[in-house]
């Protein structure tokens, strides 16, 4: 069990470390001090439930739905081009992001807005559902895989969650704020086109 537990846990980790839209709209709502927690807890909440799919062996008919594939890649595209245009307009507009500062958002904005960001993008479910769930299930125990692969994802979620809020009242600096929000737009300008160009599909 722990050869399987290790598995999960680096496989998942090199997955999900490189930075994406899940992982740069984290750190945008942690250093705007705005439902961080609950945002990085859904994520991985997802993660989990994802992997766990996959692991009792739904990857294989996911990855079969075509129809419904395209419908959230053009979909995830759409709402990411969206995020990373308001972080670019900040930027341009010289509105910067603050620590605790920007409009009041309310906990069922920020969920509807975290669910948008990981379920509208395919690669998530190719990546949790198809790739770790194939792998996982092969496991001489899938549980353990599962457990492993759930840890890195809550490690790493509220790991950045946590790692922002520390940083947050340390970066005083008006660019320092602006340049944040403008790798934020362009890392989610770069996944809504590579969404929309096919090329995160298989």
């Amino acid at each position: 069990m722990w050869l399987s537990w290790l598995n999960g846990l680096l496989i998942c980790a090199g997955l999900i470390v490189a930075i994406g839209a899940q992982n740069a709209f984290v750190l945008q709502q942690s250093l705007r001090r705005q439902n961080a927690w609950l945002v990085a807890g859904v994520c991985a909440l997802c993660d989990w439930l994802l992997v766990g799919l996959g692991v009792l062996g739904l990857g294989v008919l996911i990855a079969q739905q075509e129809a419904l594939m395209e419908v959230a890649r053009w979909a995830g595209a759409a709402f990411l081009a969206w995020q990373a245009w308001l972080a670019l307009r900040r930027v341009l507009g010289g509105q910067a992001l603050t620590a605790g500062g920007g409009s009041a958002q309310s906990w069922q904005a920020a969920l509807a807005a975290t669910l948008a960001v990981t379920l509208l993008n395919p690669q998530v479910y190719l990546e949790t559902v198809v790739l770790l769930g194939a792998i996982g299930a092969v496991q001489p125990s899938p549980l353990g895989f599962f457990i492993g692969a759930a840890m890195a994802s809550f490690g790493w979620f509220f790991g950045l969650a946590a790692a922002a809020g520390w940083l947050a009242p340390r970066l005083a600096s008006p660019r320092v704020w602006r340049a944040i929000d403008l790798a934020i737009g362009l890392i989610l300008a770069w996944v809504a086109w590579r969404l929309a160009s096919g090329a995160m599909m298989p």
